[in-house]
This record gives structure tokens, C-alpha cells and sequence, in this order.
């Protein structure tokens, strides 16, 4: 990765960081804060009380969890963006997907981090220089490919060919058919509402469907969900 300026700056790298699982934060903060090139400005629980200190703190660079309470992290780096357009946000996530990493590079984000990941790539992605390009840590990357190439998904989608569910997509299919929505079907599956409205879009477009009960219907005529009755 680029070295950023921070070594030939007087002021350190302003970070804050946005993470609800407070052992993680705590660890994080110590380790932004022994750097002699960083200080960590500011520690928040949700996307919320994260626009407020970016307003008043006005960091540099944003580490931002994707699961957050109440807005997620992709709502999050757009309204950073909005106050503080010069902010780096950087994801951490343990979602790979093609959705999320799209509707997270159109919010703003810089670049994403492996949730649970070494600190030191965390530390590295602060800094690096400010540019153009998305980062993307390599353990991240493996798993958006494998996503990817697991599910010949995103091709299949765009023809909405019905054999070519993942096994992902047959897991939401199932858990709409119990008449659970994304709130419940992330919940479900550990992983954001954003990304389980995506996979449920993903469905509902590969069985040509244009509602939930549709999607049901056509999958149970397919053969992809037992019948009712």
C-alpha cells in the first residue's frame, strides 16, 4: 500500500471510528492512539452518533462497521460523505458481496476492511494516500471473488435463469417462504439488512417474480420449496 503524507504532516491522522461491539472498539482505539501518526478523535455505536462527532470533530478517515444499529454502514458513508466529503471511510465487513461492495463504493467508501482482520491492515489503510482508488484488503477481495465465482451469480441474475440460484439465494427463498422479511432474514443469517434485501432482490429477479408471493409461488411450482397443501 502507498504511504500516505501523515509522516511529513505536524498534525496526526484525525480517525474515527464506528463500531458497536465495544471490546473491538476498545482494542482499536488503543491501537490508532499508539501510533505516533494517528489519534483517534472519537468512538461511535451507530451511524447516528457518528455524523454528529464527524461534524464536530471533523475526522480524516472513518473506520466504519457495516452492521450498525439503526442506519447500516453504507447509510453511514453517505452522510459522512455529505458533511465531510474529504473523509477516507473505510468499511469493515465480513460480507463479501458484489451488492454491497457496489452501494458501498457509490456511498463513498475508500476502501473495506476484513471485520476481525489484522489490526495492522487496518493501521495500513489509514495510511494510505488519499486517491482515487477503492482499497481492498486481500482476505476481503478473496472472499468477494469466491462470492462471486460461487454463485456464477451475477450473469445468471441478469438472464433471471432459476437454476442458477446459489446457495445463498435458496437459503433467503426459504426463509421468505417462513414469511420473513430482511429485517428477520438478516438476523436470520448474520449478515446486514442491506445485504439480505439484496440477495432477496437477487430472487425475486432470477424467478422473474415481481412481488414476495410471486417469488414463493413460482418457486414452489419450480420445485424449489415444498408445497403447502
Amino acid at each position: 500500500m502507498g504511504q500516505a503524507q501523515v509522516g511529513d504532516r505536524h498534525a496526526p491522522t484525525r480517525v474515527l471510528l464506528v463500531e458497536d461491539q465495544r471490546t473491538l472498539a476498545e482494542a482499536l482505539v488503543i491501537a490508532i492512539d499508539a501510533q505516533p501518526d494517528m489519534e483517534c478523535v472519537g468512538a461511535a455505536e451507530s451511524a447516528e452518533e457518528a455524523l454528529v462527532i464527524a461534524g464536530a470533530r471533523r475526522p480524516d478517515v472513518v473506520v466504519m462497521d457495516i452492521h450498525l444499529p439503526g442506519a447500516d454502514g453504507i447509510a453511514g458513508t453517505r452522510r459522512i460523505k455529505a458533511v465531510r466529503p474529504e473523509a477516507r471511510v473505510f468499511i469493515l465487513t465480513a460480507d463479501a458481496t458484489p451488492e454491497l461492495f457496489a452501494d458501498a463504493v457509490a456511498a463513498g467508501a475508500a476502501g473495506f476492511l476484513s471485520k476481525g482482520g489484522p489490526f495492522p491492515d487496518v493501521l495500513a489503510a489509514i495510511r494510505t494516500s488519499p486517491g482515487g482508488r477503492v482499497m481492498m484488503a486481500a482476505d476481503t477481495f478473496a472472499a468477494l471473488v469466491a462470492e462471486v465465482r460461487g454463485g456464477s451469480s451475477g450473469q445468471a441474475g441478469d438472464r433471471q435463469d432459476w437454476t442458477c440460484l446459489t446457495g445463498r439465494e435458496k437459503e433467503v427463498l426459504a426463509l421468505m417462504n417462513e414469511s420473513l422479511g430482511a429485517q428477520a432474514i438478516a438476523e436470520r443469517l448474520g449478515v446486514s439488512p442491506h445485504t439480505a434485501h439484496s440477495h432477496i432482490k437477487r430472487v425475486m429477479a432470477k424467478l422473474r417474480a415481481h412481488t414476495r408471493r410471486e417469488a414463493i409461488a413460482v418457486a414452489t411450482r419450480k420445485g424449489l420449496l415444498p408445497g403447502r397443501g
